[in-house]
């Protein structure tokens, strides 16, 4: 059996290494991109690196929750898991949810609303963030991934994964002999 898979802070492992989702930068009013976003998201970057060298998931290394990058609520029951997934303003047709190597891949994109400018004028600031997103968890032995089930509502993907009974970690108490 494989142990690794069974310690729960695996289910990002691979994440902070697979670093594919991206955002639209935050612009300011004359339309250049903003210096200290650049800034703030290099000091992320390294951060991240420095952190992951101690074994912190970046989630731990002072990620900033203004990146484009859905949160995750993981709930372990007796029969199933249940993944939540906050993307609000994300059309569920923009979403894909994928499963490879026992790892959840969810991507998507959150598009920018056309708008006329003449309708809204000139922006004076702009901080909704627009782009892909990615993100990748990986699935314990337990999960029994040809029955998973998602579903969309009011932003929030939830995904129901079940949990097989005969595969969860059994555990024994063994005796010490004197």
């Amino acid at each position: 059996m494989n142990t690794h898979k069974l310690y729960p802070g695996n289910w990002l492992r691979n994440e902070e290494s697979d670093n594919r989702s991206g955002s639209t930068p935050v612009t300011s009013s004359g339309g250049e991109v903003s210096p200290l976003l650049g800034i703030h998201q290099e000091l992320d970057r390294w951060m991240d690196r420095m952190m992951g060298q101690f074994g912190m998931p970046s989630s731990v290394a002072g990620e900033t929750p203004s990146l484009l990058r859905p949160s995750v609520d993981i709930a372990e029951r007796d029969k199933e898991y249940v993944i939540s997934v906050e993307v609000p303003g994300v059309d569920e047709k923009d979403i894909k949810l994928n499963l490879e190597n026992d790892q959840l891949i969810i991507e998507g994109e959150k598009r920018e609303e056309e708008k006329e400018k003449s309708e809204e004028g000139r922006y004076k600031r702009v901080e909704r963030l627009y782009g892909n997103f990615r993100r990748v968890l990986n699935l314990p032995a337990d999960a029994q991934t040809e029955d998973i089930q998602a579903s969309f509502n009011n932003g929030v993907l939830t995904v129901t994964v079940p949990r097989d009974a005969e595969a969860a970690p059994k555990r024994q108490e063994i005796p010490i002999k004197r």
